[in-house]
């Protein structure tokens, strides 16, 4: 389906990578990293697991506001948090960083990897590794699961790295996106009180 296109430089292009895309700040790093590889990037931006609704439309918004900015599509998921709090409803009493944000990883990545096989990108990524907060080797053995599950090859980037983190935010600042001040669900939502 992705032709080996020239880029700018006259070097082949990379293949297309759909890039799951957990918030807006996130994605400003791996977004232009990716893009001055040479990859065609085109988002993916879940959820489902955010609390409110209030909430996910304040993300979804900002995740639209700089896919304009950068100029490059994103796919939105169909929103259905009553899905993902069933699925994860049995590591409710769970502590953050435990079984249920493995879980929530899993839920995101494999949408993201079977949108990446229905639509034949080749490759997949996430901007979850962007979050000193994050087990990024959690992430990549999941994002690799899911990947191979679906078909597309999984770039192992750790996008945090080289002040990655503090690129975004200040990527973020100077764009006027928003920012949220927990990772989504309700679950830390209410541990943030």
């Amino acid at each position: 389906m992705w032709s080996r296109e020239k880029g700018r430089d006259g070097n082949p292009m990379q293949p297309a990578v759909l890039l799951h895309i957990c918030c807006a700040p996130d994605a400003t790093v791996p977004v232009a990293a990716l893009s001055e590889k040479g990859y065609r990037v085109h988002g993916f931006f879940y959820g489902s697991n955010i609390h409110p609704a209030a909430e996910y439309r304040r993300r979804r918004e900002a995740v639209q506001r700089l896919s304009e900015a950068y100029g490059f599509p994103v796919l939105f998921a169909p929103y259905e948090p009553e899905y993902w709090l069933c699925r994860t409803r049995r590591y409710a009493a769970a502590p953050e960083g435990g079984r249920r944000c493995g879980l929530c990883f899993w839920l995101q990545l494999a949408a993201a990897a079977v949108a990446a096989r229905e639509r034949g990108f080749p490759c997949l990524d996430t901007t979850l590794t962007i979050s000193p907060h994050k087990d990024v080797a959690l992430i990549h053995r999941i994002g690799e699961r899911a990947a191979d599950a679906a078909g597309p090859s999984w770039l192992a980037h750790t996008w945090r790295k080289n002040d990655g983190f503090g690129r975004s935010v200040r990527e973020s600042r100077r764009l006027g996106l928003f920012r949220q001040h927990y990772c989504g669900c309700i679950y830390s939502l209410r541990k943030r009180g």
